[in-house]
């Protein structure tokens, strides 16, 4: 599961003078531009993305093992140069190593922010970056804008040595995942998870279990994870949202989402769980 590094140390001050060998993640639009091509990648230096001409809208975010780490936003038109190309995040996953991978999750949520809070959301002036914090504040009326992070829950509900999986028409191929969805204005996680299942696949579930949480940044998400046991009622999916759902066996289980994903995490442990619960008698 895709977590913020060790090594990484956030800051959204530099601490000195960006130099040519600072780690550069730039975005135009949702695809981070990386030196080779997305089968064979690599993460750019600043002076890289410089002798090529390439510059946008910085952002320090960091150092990761001692490099400083900056995001940049880059023109959603902008063409790669030889010898570079823009890969989306996700099809990055197996290609590029995990602490890269986190790193440009971060920064791509701040170069999503910078690119969606230019004016003010009260006044519609332009707005300006704050010095001693990463925000942007309106000239004009005084707003002050943060970076947004939108809470969403997961759940996996267990029935004896079954999951509930759902595979959205979102999914690509025949992935089944457990159930998402994000939370709405005065709702607490425990709220949202009640009614998420209830309106997603018609049941009602219990003991909920807070399992992990994870930055998804897709594009600004902070996935909260839990695990509940079924509680009643008869499959019914939400036609709009659910192309279909299931209950699995734990040793008959489906394609999955990626191993970097809470959600992979959250069936993979609990589904180990269930198999060590198994009675000897099962295991013959």
């Amino acid at each position: 599961m895709m977590r913020t590094p060790e090594g990484f140390a956030p800051s959204p001050l530099a601490s000195g003078i960006v130099t040519d060998t600072s780690l550069a993640f730039a975005f135009s639009g949702t695809k981070l531009l990386v030196r080779g091509d997305e089968h064979a990648p690599a993460v750019p230096t600043a002076g890289e993305l410089s002798r090529a001409e390439i510059d946008g809208i910085r952002h320090y975010i960091g150092r990761l093992d001692g490099a400083d780490c900056i995001a940049i936003l880059l023109p959603d038109d902008a063409a790669a140069p030889m010898q570079y190309a823009f890969a989306g995040l996700r099809s990055l996953f197996p290609r590029l190593p995990e602490p890269l991978l986190a790193v440009a999750a971060r920064a791509f949520q701040v170069v999503e922010w910078e690119r969606t809070h230019r004016y003010c959301g009260r006044c519609g002036s332009p707005t300006r970056d704050r010095d001693d914090e990463r925000a942007k504040q309106c000239p004009v009326c005084g707003y002050v804008a943060y970076p947004r992070v939108s809470p969403a829950m997961m759940v996996l509900v267990t029935r004896g040595h079954e999951l509930l999986l759902a595979r959205s028409h979102r999914f690509a191929g025949a992935v089944y995942s457990a159930l998402a969805g994000f939370v709405e204005a005065g709702e607490s996680i425990e709220d949202c998870i009640h009614r998420e299942v209830r309106e997603e696949v018609g049941v009602a579930v219990r003991d909920l279990r807070y399992f992990a949480s994870q930055s998804w940044s897709f594009p600004h998400s902070l996935m909260i994870a839990f695990t509940a046991q079924y509680a009643g009622g008869d499959l019914t999916p939400d036609a709009s949202e659910i192309a279909d759902v299931r209950w699995f066996d734990v040793d008959a289980l489906p394609d999955l989402p990626s191993p970097m994903s809470i959600a992979r995490h959250l069936i993979d442990t609990t589904a180990a769980r269930l198999r060590e619960a198994l009675p000897a008698s099962a295991l013959r």
